[in-house]
């Protein structure tokens, strides 16, 4: 899609505008560098295809329906995740057809929502961790005459959502696939604590124990003749071991794509930090003051960026940290005095989930010039 954007009003309703540089964007204002995400693009691809199983990327990060449809019209993303009916509503919307809602959805109002979203053409999943809300779930789309795809949730060691054992998702399973208007879709079986394991070897004990515990529930179910459409699970921290697994077969990875400061920690088998993926997402920003000597200040608060994963590193930049953030003002520390007035800099942020559901927009640069824009579709979207 082409957007118009003589409708926009530069530093009011869009940070930037293509064939803009990038040091006239207007900030604080996300960044995406198109060459690097291009390669985490198509690095995931391969990496996918060489493990032979799919990819449903995760859009939770970037919230974007122009950046999910890239990843599966040039990723080859099998479909998209989110994490809230709402979110799932705004892809639906723009035309995304596989949807998997990654989560419970309890509330009556949102079960009832979810319920339509097949209305607009998109193929639903949702996934259950208890029987009333199987129930539920059924009644709603019976009422709108639907269906909806369900997977049981297993707790393969996050301890957040999911049933505790083999024999819960059976007995969940079971109760799919009799109740009406919904079909039994598989297992969800997602370690987030993994992800962000910085030692390999404290990581692979994680999915180890995941994978073990996801493969005695598929077995159990293929014992009873129920068959996994999807065994899902894995992320950007964690999926070569879901991946190699012979377990899982759809893997939902997301921020690859943009990679953060925090993804930057985790290290592979060599001790080398996530080689495969670059950083392709900053949090472009502009000094307004140097008056305090050996620091400067600039104009992205934690309005602007997500600090829950510490804060954000100064890209390219080892002589200059930072020190402190508050609304509007972000410290660093710069011991040579090297920042001016107006100068750009760009800061890796800490955690890009949190940061991205800040903003509007991301302005797409290549070569120092702005290429296009992306809307935020789901921004604010957490219902």
């Amino acid at each position: 899609m082409t957007l118009d954007f003589s409708q926009y009003t530069l530093g009011y309703d869009i940070p930037a505008l293509p064939g803009m540089k990038v040091e006239d964007v207007q900030t604080p204002a996300l960044i995406v560098e198109l060459d690097a995400f291009d390669h985490n693009l198509l690095k995931m691809r391969d990496e996918i295809a060489k493990y032979g199983v799919r990819h449903r990327a995760h859009c939770k990060m970037h919230k974007s329906a122009e950046i999910a449809k890239l990843q599966m019209e040039q990723g080859h993303a099998c479909g998209v995740c989110c994490q809230k009916v709402s979110e799932a509503e705004a892809l639906a919307r723009t035309g995304i057809t596989d949807i998997m809602v990654s989560n419970e959805v309890c509330d009556p109002y949102k079960i009832d929502r979810l319920a339509q979203l097949p209305k607009l053409g998109a193929r639903i999943l949702v996934c259950t961790d208890n029987l009333p809300n199987i129930a539920a779930l059924s009644e709603a789309a019976v009422k709108h005459g639907t269906e909806l795809e369900v997977l049981v949730e297993l707790d393969c060691g996050g301890s957040r959502c999911g049933v505790a054992d083999s024999a819960a998702v059976l007995e969940l399973a079971t109760a799919i696939i009799k109740a009406p208007n919904l079909r039994f879709a598989g297992i969800q079986s997602y370690q987030g604590a993994a992800q962000h394991a910085y030692e390999y070897a404290d990581r692979k004990a994680l999915l180890d124990t995941a994978i073990t515990i996801t493969k005695d529930a598929v077995d159990l179910l293929e014992s009873k003749e129920i068959h996994c459409d999807i065994v899902g699970g894995g992320g950007t921290g964690s999926y070569p071991f879901e991946a190699a697994s012979g377990v899982f077969n759809e893997l939902q990875c997301g921020s690859y794509l943009f990679m953060d400061a925090d993804y930057r920690r985790v290290k592979d088998k060599d001790g080398q930090y996530l080689p495969a993926f670059e950083h392709a997402l900053f949090l472009l920003t502009s000094i307004m003051s140097t008056d305090i000597d050996g620091q400067a200040v600039c104009d992205a608060g934690l309005k602007a960026h997500s600090i829950d994963s510490g804060p954000p590193e100064v890209f390219e930049r080892p002589d200059l940290q930072s020190l402190d953030y508050s609304d509007e003002h972000g410290v660093l520390k710069d011991p040579q005095n090297t920042l001016k007035i107006n100068d750009k800099i760009k800061l890796v942020p800490g955690h890009c989930d949190p940061t991205c559901n800040l903003h509007d927009w991301y302005v797409g640069v290549r070569g120092g010039v702005v290429e296009t824009l992306w809307h935020v579709t789901a921004r604010g979207k957490f219902y």
